[in-house]
């Protein structure tokens, strides 16, 4: 049998087995006998590798010019060599003949051979590393293959995958030929082939386990609108329906809670709230700081800033264990989220109440520049503290550095003034202190004159009964 054909239908076994571009491995051949017939011959002679797909044979030619004194073998070749290869040759017309695959040497052959079997492995990489780099954002599951320094190498079939330390949750634990889920972040080239970088910790996990479990997040009637998550403790996921007809926080927490619990085991027992969207700022903050209950809540749009007001008794809740249930809040509505009690939003009434003084009693401001904020709307001190940059450079003949100095001028003049109302608050509490105090003592002086005058009555009634007996 033609050796070429053999080799022909060996490649094609091989592109059929790795799944690689039958005419890429062809290529890649042809290259190799090439690479290989100029290290026989000369890395200056003319070679060609023909393909002939029909009959699955591959021809070597080498082109030689045909003269009658030789200057350089590796392109030139003598009148009377060429017509015992082509008795119709001809002086100064190009031969080209056939180089049997047997001339070229098995260190030549085996040399082709490496360069297709390097070429198959480059193509089955580049083909593993375009199918995951496809995936990316996706939940893939794998055997761990390797436990190295608390990083997980897992196998995906076709691809070796690395879930780092940082990208797991806290306190899990898994064994060498356990199965894990995880999602893809990012894929990167290795020497040693793709590297697929998987996450148990990213939000994006989260949401997804909730696309896979949740049949109206699959099918776009619920919307996932924000995720915040600390890996291992406890999340919070806000949800909107876009269906009127279907309840988005009951789709998601399913019949007796069973959906998020599915989600909650796969993620080690993490705490998962599972809360209402809404484009109300207000709402949407109230709603995320559940299960506390808020009494009031503020928003300050110069600072992207909500001030929440709950029970005395709610303020806790609200905060959560080393501030968790605040902290998820915040990241939850990007917002940032001021958490006080009604004792302390009275305060602050109280104090706000104070802080509107006049403009005009602002210190280290021309009167000029008084008279402008205030013919700008700017009637209190709290009024210019509120205000941006911005927002008084719109002001006839003020520019942005007299504006800043306005605003800090304002903010200065109620931070001293605070200072003075919290040493005020200060000095009554340790009056108040005191004054308790001296009640207890009082009322312990009295008790133990009290007490004193039951034991004379008593040992006046013992002498007596002695004297009758």
């Amino acid at each position: 049998m033609d050796m070429s054909f053999e080799i022909v239908q060996a490649l094609k076994s091989i592109a059929r087995a790795k799944d690689v571009d039958e005419d890429l491995i062809i290529e890649t051949l042809q290259a190799g006998l090439i690479s290989a017939a100029r290290k026989k011959f000369g890395p200056e002679s003319r070679i060609t590798v023909e393909m002939d797909k029909e009959v699955s044979k591959l021809t070597v030619y080498c082109s030689k010019d045909v003269v009658e004194e030789v200057e350089d073998k590796q392109i030139q070749i003598t009148l009377e060599d060429a017509r015992e290869i082509d008795p119709d040759a001809e002086l100064g017309k190009e031969l080209k003949f056939e180089i049997p695959l047997a001339a070229f040497g098995r260190n030549a052959i085996q040399a082709a051979k490496q360069v297709v079997i390097q070429r198959v492995k480059e193509a089955e990489r580049d083909r593993v590393y375009k199918e995951y780099a496809e995936r990316i954002g996706e939940i893939v599951g794998g055997g761990v293959q390797q436990i190295d320094r608390g990083n997980i190498i897992v196998s995906l079939g076709r691809a070796e995958a690395l879930l780092p330390q940082r990208e797991q949750i806290p306190r899990e634990q898994f064994r060498q030929g356990s199965t894990i889920r995880a999602y893809i972040i990012d894929v990167s080239r290795s020497s040693k082939g793709p590297q697929v970088i998987l996450s148990r910790a990213h939000k994006e996990f989260l949401k997804e386990l909730f696309a896979m479990e949740v049949p109206e997040i699959s099918d776009r009637t619920v919307e996932i609108m924000g995720v915040a998550r600390e890996p291992g403790a406890r999340s919070k996921i806000a949800v909107h329906s876009h269906d009127d007809k279907v309840d988005a926080v009951g789709a998601c927490v399913g019949m007796k809670g069973s959906r998020v619990q599915t989600v909650v085991r796969e993620l080690n027992g993490e705490r998962i709230d599972v809360v209402l969207w809404s484009d109300d700022l207000i709402t949407y903050v109230i709603r995320a700081l559940s299960p506390a209950k808020v009494v009031h809540a503020e928003l300050d749009d110069v600072d992207d800033k909500v001030t929440v007001i709950v029970d005395d008794d709610q303020l806790s809740l609200a905060i959560g264990k080393g501030g968790q249930n605040a902290r998820l809040a915040a990241k939850l509505t990007n917002l940032k989220i001021d958490l006080i009690n009604e004792s302390q939003y009275a305060e602050r009434l109280e104090f706000r109440k104070m802080a509107k003084f006049p403009v005009s009693e602002i210190s280290g401001i021309s009167s000029r520049m008084l008279e402008k904020a205030i013919a700008g709307g700017y009637q209190t001190a709290d009024d210019l503290s509120r205000a941006s940059v911005l927002d008084l450079v719109e002001l006839e003949g003020i520019g942005e550095k007299t504006a800043q100095k306005l605003i800090d001028a304002a903010k200065a003049k109620i931070e001293e003034l605070r200072q003075e109302f919290l040493a005020a608050r200060q000095e009554a509490e340790e009056l108040a202190e005191a004054e308790r105090l001296a009640e207890e003592e009082a009322m312990a002086a009295a008790e133990d004159l009290e007490e004193g005058e039951d034991l004379e009555e008593g040992a006046e009634d013992e002498s007596a009964d002695e004297g009758k007996a």
